[in-house]
């Protein structure tokens, strides 16, 4: 999952949310100096990794991907099931998406001291364009896929990828709402073990 599902997925604990966030610019066990409430967060956002992946639902989106895309496509699902979180939030959360995403953005920017350097970086440009918020519209998930495969000095292609969601919007949004049930019902559970345990790196 990406950026807005990984902080939903969080349950509104200001800890959690960091460490979800901040997970994919941290390698290995170099997290272990950080407070064990972020140290969750980061295990959190791993064990939902692992479940995305393997979860029939997504490889079946990954599949109406052109097969252009190569090991890029669960990157593209990724921001695809962001978009139909954005687009469907007021489903899963009685709080409004902006005022969501600007709590969120006042929550990263206070812990910013602690965030890695990768994501210091991000962090200016993420609330400049207002990425979790745009995310709901095509205009928002085009910059966010140009973006993209500039990153990956353009051999990604995803730039293309919106095409691929218009082509097969209904389908990519009922994949994303059978999955997206799975996985909140998965997280609940995830959180309670791994608050009852030691996160051992």
């Amino acid at each position: 999952m990406n950026f807005l599902a990984h902080l939903y997925l969080s349950e509104d604990n200001p800890q959690l949310m960091t460490g979800n966030f901040i997970a994919d610019h941290i390698r290995g066990n170099r997290f272990t100096h950080l407070d064990p409430e972020i140290q969750k967060g980061i295990f959190l956002h791993r064990q939902i990794d692992t479940f995305t992946d393997a979860h029939p639902v997504v490889r079946k989106s990954k599949r109406r991907l052109h097969a252009r895309y190569g090991h890029y496509k669960g990157i593209i699902i990724d921001l695809f099931y962001d978009h139909f979180l954005a687009k469907n939030w007021n489903q899963y959360s009685e709080t409004p998406l902006e005022i969501y995403v600007d709590k969120v953005y006042q929550l990263l920017e206070d812990q910013k001291e602690k965030l890695p350097k990768k994501t210091q970086d991000l962090l200016p440009y993420m609330i400049e364009y207002n990425w979790l918020y745009n995310y709901q519209f095509f205009e928002g998930m085009q910059k966010v896929l140009n973006g993209m495969n500039k990153r990956t000095h353009l051999q990604s292609q995803m730039h293309l990828a919106l095409e691929d969601l218009k082509d097969h919007y209904t389908e990519f949004e009922k994949d994303f709402t059978l999955f997206f049930e799975d996985l909140r019902a998965f997280t609940k559970n995830k959180i309670i073990e791994i608050n009852q345990t030691t996160i051992n790196p």
